[in-house]
């Protein structure tokens, strides 16, 4: 594979939960602001109509940010959907902010979820938005490989990647996470000096962003992630691998979609 995995600070036990959650909070806030989630609602329409899931077990959720814009989306389009946020590192407060105001589609898991280890009374459409490059390859295989054992369908959504435009736009976060920070919610005053102080989260928020680009799987490394799961799955799963350009930007969101085959 051509990823490279680093070390992203967020995914350390020893991490601040103060510094996690305002990096989850900046993320939540960038994408509802870019409007790049919005243009994958209707990918996920169309496997939650492939599927025919109606509900939505969203795994890393961080701040809850893409899968809620989706959501909202499809809502305003008359589709519905159950939205059941979960993390291994659950940011309660944004979560409760987020439940409060979805008009009763959304919901959460308090407790810890582990994306290998789904609880099986989690049923229905996982999916997993600007998160799955978290994992090594040993570890990405096995979140798929239990959806497809399970017989639940599950999409990943990755809307960073290493093409250039992406990279270099990274390089432009730490001044838009200083602009942004008077709009993240819910707020922490703590965050302040953190920031215009001593700029630790501005370059947290750099650090973790270079190195997300650098771990994305894209098509290829999907392939050869996918290819001793397909074997195993022949007849009741089928895996798509698809690339979806982010409106006028120059850049790609990289989509992987695993649907249980129907009974003829």
């Amino acid at each position: 594979m051509r990823r490279v995995h680093l070390v992203e600070l967020e995914d350390q036990p020893w991490f601040p939960r103060l510094l996690r959650d305002a990096g989850t909070a900046y993320l939540e806030f960038a994408a509802r602001m870019s409007g790049h989630s919005a243009l994958l609602a209707p990918e996920l329409e169309r496997v939650l109509q492939a599927s025919g899931a109606k509900q939505v077990v969203d795994l890393c959720s961080g701040g809850g940010g893409p899968v809620v814009a989706i959501a909202d989306e499809l809502a305003r389009s008359g589709e519905r959907i159950q939205v059941t946020l979960t993390d291994f590192y659950p940011n309660l407060p944004a979560f409760e902010r987020i439940r409060a105001r979805s008009d009763g589609r959304v919901s959460f898991r308090a407790e810890p979820v582990d994306a290998t280890r789904v609880p099986a009374e989690l049923g229905g459409l996982r999916t997993i938005f600007n998160a799955f490059h978290h994992f090594r390859p040993a570890s990405a295989a096995r979140i798929l490989g239990a959806a497809a054992d399970a017989r639940q369908p599950i999409a990943v959504f990755e809307i960073a990647g290493r093409e250039p435009a992406t990279l270099l736009g990274i390089l432009f976060s730490p001044l838009l996470f200083a602009l942004a920070l008077p709009f993240l919610r819910p707020f922490r005053w703590a965050w302040l000096p953190l920031t215009y102080l001593v700029p630790v989260l501005p370059l947290f928020v750099l650090w973790d962003g270079l190195v997300s680009c650098l771990r994305v799987y894209m098509p290829d490394d999907l392939r050869e992630l996918l290819r001793d799961l397909e074997p195993r799955h022949r007849d009741a799963y089928r895996w798509e691998i698809a690339q979806k350009r982010l409106g006028a930007a120059p850049a790609h969101a990289t989509i992987l979609i695993g649907l249980p085959q129907r009974a003829s």
